[in-house]
């Protein structure tokens, strides 16, 4: 049915331009740094450049590329970003699936989900998480990086409810025909969930990616940075020698250009990986898979 009438016109032809107007505010300065990250650094420096790179150079991007701590960064984070969403996935379902049980099935069920909320409410603190790190012997590990944010109590929340809203008619026939919770939660309820894991994963994934303060605070060594400490570090604290740039490089090129190169590197695999996973969103598996 077409809704022709003129209040819907006039709310569409509004939406849109507001839909609009959002993207070009996320869009804009993106190209503007990317414009930067393209221009030489006496244009950089008179801030002369707009959505356009002035004086085009690469020079930017080649002493980024040809510096290793900022390689090993990236392969840092891609390590962790991996680890870190596989982790979080797994734990995710294993807690869901027993919570997303009526009190008839799972009894302690309520129990469970208290402690849950109570855990996303309430925090002991910095001092006293960062005391646990250091009894536990992660400081300075790369597992410091992942396994203290493998529970996250709102993706958990996120897969319960989705798992709730599963037919129940499924497992029932998968118990009948002898499967057991395992299977029934990795052969039935897994492949169907993929609109909620592509979610769940791409919020951990942008966590993780992102995630910069975990890695100043435990990590010592500049070499154990993921990339978003790295650019703490190099953008935030403006501490250019990890850079390794000699006197002459720096008045080749600009802090500003470096930064602005070092900033679209660091954003482009999310920007990618993002419209691989946007169809899932609103992609209802379950649609049809019980007939009445």
């Amino acid at each position: 049915m077409h809704h022709k009438t003129m209040p819907y016109r006039i709310f569409t032809v509004i939406n849109t331009c507001f839909l609009i107007f959002l993207a070009v505010m996320c869009i804009v300065p993106l190209i503007h740094v990317l414009a930067v990250s393209f221009s030489s650094k006496s244009a950089a420096d008179a801030n002369l450049v707009g959505l356009w790179p002035q004086q085009f150079t690469l020079e930017a991007y080649k002493k980024t590329i040809d510096n290793p701590l900022f390689l090993h960064s990236i392969w840092v984070s891609v390590k962790r970003t991996i680890l870190g969403t596989a982790l979080t996935l797994l734990v995710t379902f294993l807690a869901a699936y027993p919570l997303s049980k009526e009190t008839s099935v799972f009894r302690s069920r309520n129990i469970y989900s208290w402690l849950f909320v109570f855990s996303m409410v309430f925090t002991g603190g910095l001092v006293p998480f960062y005391i646990v790190i250091q009894k536990l012997g992660l400081i300075d590990s790369f597992w410091v990086l992942v396994l203290p944010s493998a529970v996250n109590t709102f993706l958990i929340i996120l897969m319960l409810n989705f798992f709730r809203g599963i037919p129940k008619e499924l497992e029932e026939a998968s118990l009948i025909d002898g499967a057991g919770h395992f299977t029934t939660l990795f052969r039935i309820f897994l492949p169907i969930s993929l609109p909620s894991i592509a979610t769940i994963g791409l919020f951990s994934m942008v966590y993780h990616w992102n995630s910069w303060f975990d890695g100043l605070l435990y990590l010592n060594n500049n070499s154990q940075f993921p990339l978003a400490t790295f650019l703490q570090t190099v953008i935030i604290q403006r501490d250019m020698s990890s850079m390794s740039m000699s006197p002459k490089e720096m008045e080749l090129l600009s802090q500003t250009t470096v930064n602005a190169a070092q900033i679209f590197i660091g954003a482009a695999p999310i920007l990618i990986v993002y419209p691989f996973l946007q169809k899932y969103f609103v992609k209802g598996m379950t649609l049809g898979s019980v007939k009445e």
